[in-house]
């Protein structure tokens, strides 16, 4: 694995299939935010969350600088703002992930090291920056020519919440 490590929280999405902000809904006593900020402490050295700028959360979010709603800008955002090489970003919406998971993928990482169910969570390097600036929008699109690992992840840990039924909510 690395020898630091950065976590970058996404937090831009627009939640218009949940109905509200996910990363302000409650799970198990925590906001998606909070837990998911709580998640990438146990396992970075660092952490940056990245969204629209106008989100209200109990930490700093860097805006990614771009109107439109996308996760590459937020990611692209991140692993510029990072002091570290190696990235760990995970989306808002994934609430099961955990530290020992994000580790998984940070150790896997060559350019990249996504999870058998698409490119976030994952881990990127900063060396990728030139593919996720290239234009095109799709994560997996835009990484398609680098050399990226892919980790398998129990499922479990994968569940990306889209409505309020998808955590009992």
């Amino acid at each position: 694995m690395a020898d630091r490590l950065t976590g970058v929280l996404l937090v831009g999405g627009a939640s218009t299939r949940f109905g509200s902000p996910k990363a302000r809904a409650v799970i198990e006593g925590e906001t998606f935010a909070e837990r998911a900020w709580r998640i990438l402490g146990e396992a970075c050295d660092e952490r940056i969350a990245v969204g629209k700028g106008d989100e209200d959360l109990p930490f700093p979010v860097l805006s990614d600088g771009i109107e439109e709603r996308a996760a590459i800008h937020g990611l692209v955002a991140g692993l510029r703002a990072a002091t570290t090489d190696v990235c760990v970003v995970l989306p808002v919406d994934t609430p099961n992930m955990t530290a020992a998971a994000l580790h998984e993928l940070a150790a896997a990482c060559r350019d990249a090291a996504v999870t058998q169910s698409g490119p976030l969570p994952g881990a990127y390097r900063k060396s990728t920056l030139p593919a996720l600036t290239s234009g095109e929008l799709s994560i997996r699109r835009a990484i398609a020519g680098l050399d990226v690992a892919v980790v398998e992840l129990d499922p479990s840990l994968l569940l990306n919440v889209n409505t309020p039924a998808d955590v009992g909510l």
